[in-house]
């Protein structure tokens, strides 16, 4: 509550006008003074000292219980202009206001005036003055031509502060007659312009060279000049000058406080312009004028001044009767400012005055009711006026209270509770606070009693609740009232997490701030987040980049800005906490900066810079690169690296370089981007420190010889002019040293011996001298094929297809070389089966390296072969040795072509076999086995029938059971042993049934038909053609056909002849044709079954003799033997041992070896494909000859 309502307040102004300009654009004008007080003060005015009635002119309109008035601008208003000041009274005193100055500007005008022509001659100086009228600043002054143009301005034409128009000296160019002077006042939105002027400049019959004069400060103002500025404001000290050739102007400052940068100048150099004056720009300044012909100068003594300005200002208030009072008023500036004091606005006349007076000071001793007053204190000096009030107020009253009676406060227990008593007493009372029913005043260390009279109980607990009373009580009287405080239960607590995160640059973050507070209380619950102390809004970015959701605050691509301490913030109407989370943001480290050289040494210098910020990651390196211009320019390269912090290093340089460097700082997020580039530092030239390296001899000719070497890098060239001195003579041979100067980076000597040895030795050379002595490098001459065969050759066979060659190599002073190693070829000449002679086909192994025997594996069994050997080096090969001429022994034979089932009966069948591909000897025999099979991969016994007669071709095998599948095989043999089975499954009939064979064979993709021999006449087969590679085995054509009997062969010869038949043909090829693409896309799509299972039990005979045709005695670890005795079949085929290394093999033409030496092939004949067969039907089939 306002204490007006209570007691009388001497008058205050609350607001006032200011200096004010009458515009001749505006309706009225205000001037305001507004004033509180009790009793409403009244207003009266002075204008320039005088009283002033507000009723004196009918255009004045005043205010009710206001001092303000508005002047209407209505006729001639120019006796308004003045300086008014407002006083508010009432009983108690007169507050008084500062001055408002109100200007009535008149409209500017330049007179109307006939100005001469001025005739000057080339070289003279010119003032073209514009004498602008006075108006409201600020003023600005144009120089145009008629066409509103701008006068070009330069050092020799400028237009002073004044406006007029100088000429250090005028050119025939600047003859015109429309130099116009324009004065522009914005405030007044006014803008006049002086008739033009005529500028005649004629040619001059001499040059008029002098030296310069000053025309602003002119010479009569003397050598020098005072000028005062006041602090704060602008200082502008003008030079022009005139002469010939134009003079051209310079500022210094020559005592006082020397500026640290250059002195800001305007208008080409004329002006000198210092913004925001301190004491410190005191001084002397100095300017200069100067031409070849000689200087003018002037000096500026600049004094700082400024006007009053407060130190301590007057203090009112209110006081009871019989106090004392001192008011004290202190103000600076300069001049030293003048002390004022009033009284209500009236200078104070200390002889009528009680108390006691001063410049600085005004006391009072026992105050009485009649001594209440506004007292004013105004402090002068020429640049201004300041005015400071202090109301005094006596009063003699009994205590107000106005805090309201029986006020609820409530708080959380362990919080401060806040009782508030809010109490106005002259004199001063003495407050006292009780609790309950107690007249004691609480005074334990809890309670504290605040001088505005509040109650502070701290550390509230729930036993605070209560009523308590505050008493105020002075010599006049005194009063009560009561407040009810109430605590509730537990504290609001607020934790954020993460706690002090640290977050990589671009990634992000989510700050969750966890609450719990008093259930009571949710509905005033509030959560708000603040960063570095700052509310966040809840779009805190316009790109969404931080989301704020009641408890989070969402993060993304985190920026360096983004730093600092957030604050989650939670109130409830009784308690209010906080809690923070530092946000330290990581990133690459700044790039360095001011890079430095010092300590210039001919092969070093120390580079220093300054790290740039690290971004909360320690600088754990700084990579220092450089680039030279000389030999590599653009390019940079490392060329070392400090450890740390470490901000100096002692570089290391080479010679005869042109370095600039920079700086890469590195912390654990990443390098930064490289500093700028130093300054460059050029090294001086000197002799090589080093010699070229990897010298070496290359050659691709007999007697001939490349010397070769790695050229010195650029920074190793240590100068101008390099070149390679290269020597060599023979070694062991009693000779000179051969030298030859060069500049590329290889040699080449011809008519050389063949392969002999040389002592060679490069040293690099500049204009400078020569590098250290090189040391001596061996090299040899180039190389011609060998001359000599390798003799003693000589073939121990190991097996029917292995044999080991041994041989003498050739001398060393034949090998004309380096030797490689040696080759050896082989052919096959005839085989000792049928003496068949054969066409040559040779292969070769090459065994590398200075040996004398090797393995030749591949060979053909019971076979007659030639071999030689030969040596070769990098050059070529040598002549080959006699041939040797060796026979292999006879081998287990191949499979035989094809095992067919020709008929079944209930208890037998035919099976029909061919020759072997390849016999490998001479046939002994066959062996035929056989066992029963079922869907369930059991399988029967294993029996063995053997056929003596090598020239039978088929079998009748009896005493099968009935409707049984039975597993066929038969394998050829020779003395060696017999070789792989070929297989084939077939069901014996039901009784009575007709007998059923299958007869499957191998049909390429590529085939347009495929014959099946040895069929029955008159019998019904069924064919089917399905695919070997299919996940199942259904085939994708089947049809039964019938072949003719013996009697009707003839019946149908000549049908393919007829034109019906081949359409007929042509068609149901058509229907084929789409009925294959059908089949084709559905079966692509067919079932599936256990495709290894499948061929576990059914084995490729083919591909299992290719694979056993390639490796040998390896094997296909994955490969199972079927149940029972099939074992047995796989051990009847013995592995080809062999004591021999696999290191003993060589080289092939077909990649049969590794380098190492290990077996990776294998030479072999055409391969046939292994049967296609169906599995599980009740019904043979047969491959399909399409």
């Amino acid at each position: 509550l306002s204490r007006a309502r209570f007691f009388a307040q001497l008058p205050t102004i609350t607001e006032q006008s200011h200096a004010q300009v009458a515009y001749p654009f505006d309706e009225d004008f205000t001037i305001k003074c507004e004033a509180r007080g009790n009793p409403q003060p009244t207003f009266n005015w002075t204008k320039d000292g005088k009283p002033f009635d507000l009723l004196s002119d009918p255009r004045i309109v005043p205010s009710n219980n206001s001092g303000t008035f508005v002047i209407q601008n209505r006729g001639i208003i120019t006796n308004f202009q003045g300086k008014y000041r407002c006083f508010a009274s009432n009983v108690l005193g007169t507050a008084m206001s500062e001055e408002i100055e109100l200007i009535v500007p008149s409209v500017p005008k330049f007179p109307k005036e006939k100005i001469e022509p001025l005739d000057v001659e080339h070289g003279d100086s010119v003032i073209l003055h514009c004498n602008p009228p006075k108006g409201i600043p600020p003023l600005h002054i144009y120089w145009m031509n008629i066409d509103l143009q701008h006068i070009p301005q330069d050092e020799r034409v400028s237009m002073s502060l004044k406006g007029d128009l100088y000429f250090a000296n005028v050119e025939e160019n600047d003859s015109r007659s429309d130099y116009c002077c324009f004065a522009a006042f914005p405030r007044l939105r006014t803008i006049v312009q002086k008739m033009p002027m005529t500028l005649k400049v004629s040619r001059s019959n001499f040059i008029k060279e002098r030296k310069p004069k000053l025309l602003i400060p002119p010479e009569s103002a003397g050598s020098s000049s005072s000028v005062t500025v006041i602090k704060g404001g602008v200082l502008l000290l003008e030079c022009i000058a005139e002469g010939l050739p134009t003079p051209h102007l310079s500022w210094v400052k020559v005592t006082g406080n020397l500026p640290k940068d250059e002195p800001e100048t305007e208008n080409f150099g004329k002006i000198l312009k210092i913004d925001q004056v301190t004491a410190a720009d005191e001084g002397t300044y100095q300017c200069t004028a100067s031409n070849p012909m000689g200087r003018a100068k002037h000096e500026f003594h600049v004094h700082v001044e400024e006007p009053p300005r407060w130190i301590k200002e007057p203090e009112g208030g209110v006081y009871s009767v019989g106090t004392n009072l001192v008011l004290l008023c202190e103000a600076i500036g300069n001049p030293e400012p003048t002390i004022q004091w009033k009284l209500n606005g009236m200078p104070i006349d200390s002889k009528t005055f009680r108390g006691r007076i001063s410049a600085r000071e005004i006391s009072l001793t026992n105050l009485q009711l009649q001594d209440s007053a506004v007292y004013q204190c105004e402090a002068s000096n020429k640049h201004g006026t300041i005015l400071a009030s202090a109301n005094v107020n006596v009063l003699n009253i009994a205590p107000l209270i106005l805090t309201s009676d029986g006020e609820n406060y409530a708080t959380v227990v362990g919080y401060s509770a806040f009782l508030h008593c809010e109490i106005f007493a002259s004199p001063a009372a003495d407050i006292r606070w009780t609790k309950d029913d107690s007249i004691e005043p609480l005074s334990t260390l809890r309670y504290e009693l605040n001088k505005n009279g509040t109650l502070e109980i701290k550390e509230t607990k729930k036993e605070d609740s209560g009523s308590y009373a505050c008493w105020a009580a002075n010599s006049v009287g005194k009063r009560a009232i009561t407040a009810n405080l109430d605590i509730r239960g537990n504290a609001t607590k607020l934790v954020v997490t993460p706690k002090n995160p640290r977050v990589l640059k671009s990634h992000s973050i989510l700050l969750k701030c966890q609450s719990e507070y008093d259930s009571h209380l949710k509905h005033s619950f509030k959560l708000s987040w603040r960063k570095d102390g700052d509310e966040l809004p809840v779009n805190s970015t316009e790109d969404g980049r931080i989301i704020l959701d009641r408890d989070t605050l969402f993060i993304s691509s985190v920026t360096l800005e983004d730093q600092g301490v957030y604050t989650c913030v939670a109130s409830t109407s009784l308690d209010r906490v906080t809690a923070e989370s530092q946000l330290i943001v990581l990133d690459v480290p700044d790039p360095p900066e001011d890079l430095q050289l010092s300590e210039n040494q001919n092969r070093s210098v120390r580079l220093s810079w300054k790290a740039g910020a690290n971004h909360n990651s320690p600088i754990n390196e700084s990579i220092i690169e450089f680039e030279e211009n000389r030999w590599e320019p653009g390019r940079w390269q490392e060329l070392t690296r400090t450890p740390g912090n470490d901000t100096t290093t002692l570089l290391s340089l080479a010679p005869y370089m042109n370095y600039q460097f920079r700086v890469v700082s590195v912390n654990a997020v990443g390098r930064s981007q490289p500093s700028k580039p130093s300054l460059r530092y050029a090294t001086p030239p000197a002799a090589p420190d080093k010699n070229p390296e990897n010298i070496r001899v290359e050659a691709s000719e007999p007697n001939e010889m490349v010397m070769k070497w790695e050229p010195l890098k650029p920074v190793e060239r240590n100068g101008p002019g390099l070149e390679y001195k290269v020597s060599w003579r023979q070694r062991g041979v009693e000779a000179d040293w051969n030298e030859e100067m060069v500049k590329k980076h290889s040699l080449t000597l011809r008519n050389t011996p063949t392969f002999v040895p040389y002592e060679i030795k490069v040293q690099a050379v500049n204009n400078l001298g020569s590098g250290p002595e090189p040391n001596v490098t061996i090299g040899y001459s180039g190389e011609d094929v060998p001359d000599a065969a390798p003799s003693g050759v000589s073939v121990d066979i190991v097996n029917s297809t292995l044999v080991k060659v041994f041989w003498f190599g050739i001398p060393r002073d034949r090998v004309r070389g380096h030797l490689r190693g040696y080759k050896v070829s082989w052919w096959k000449t005839k085989s000792m089966l049928d003496g068949k002679r054969h066409h040559p086909e040779k292969h070769f192994l090459t065994f590398v390296g200075d040996r004398n025997y090797g393995m030749i594996p591949g060979l053909e069994p019971f076979s007659e072969f030639r071999l030689t050997v030969l040596a070769y080096n990098a050059k070529g090969d040598g002549p080959e040795s006699s041939p040797v001429v060796f026979e292999t022994p006879e081998g287990v034979p191949e499979q035989p072509r094809f095992l067919r089932i020709l008929n079944f009966d209930k208890d037998s069948v035919t099976l029909s076999w061919g020759l072997p591909k390849k016999a490998n000897g001479h046939l002994t025999g066959y062996i035929l086995q056989y066992q029963i099979i079922n869907e369930t991969h059991e399988i029967g016994p294993l029996n063995d029938v053997s056929v003596t007669n090598r020239s039978t071709l088929s079998w009748r095998l009896s005493g099968l059971s009935s409707s049984t599948k039975y597993k066929f095989y038969v394998k050829a043999c020779t003395v060696k042993g017999c070789g792989k089975p070929v297989t084939e499954e077939g069901l014996t009939m039901a009784q009575g049934s007709k007998g059923i064979g299958k007869i499957s064979e191998a049909v390429k993709p590529t085939q347009k038909f495929h014959p099946i021999e040895a069929l029955e006449p008159g019998t019904e087969y069924t064919v089917r053609l399905v695919t070997k590679n299919w996940v199942d085995n259904n085939s994708i054509f089947e049809d039964v056909i019938e072949t003719r009997g013996r009697a009707y062969a003839g019946i149908y010869d000549g049908i393919s002849t007829q034109g019906w038949f081949i359409g007929l043909m042509c068609a149901i090829a058509l229907l084929t044709l789409l009925l294959l693409t059908i089949c084709f896309v559905r079966r692509n799509k067919g079932g599936k079954y256990s495709v290894k299972e499948k061929e576990d039990l059914h084995p490729d005979p083919e591909a299992q003799s290719i694979k056993d045709e390639i490796f040998g005695e390896y094997s296909d670890s994955d490969e199972k033997p079927l149940k029972g005795s099939l074992q047995s079949i796989n051990g009847d085929i013995k592995a080809t041992e062999s004591a021999d290394s696999l290191v003993d093999y060589g080289e092939g033409e077909h990649g049969m070896f590794n380098e190492d030496g290990s077996f990776i092939g294998a030479y072999s004949g055409s391969k046939e494909k292994g049967s296609v067969e169906s599995t599980g039907s009740s019904t043979a089939t047969f491959p399909l000859h399409a």
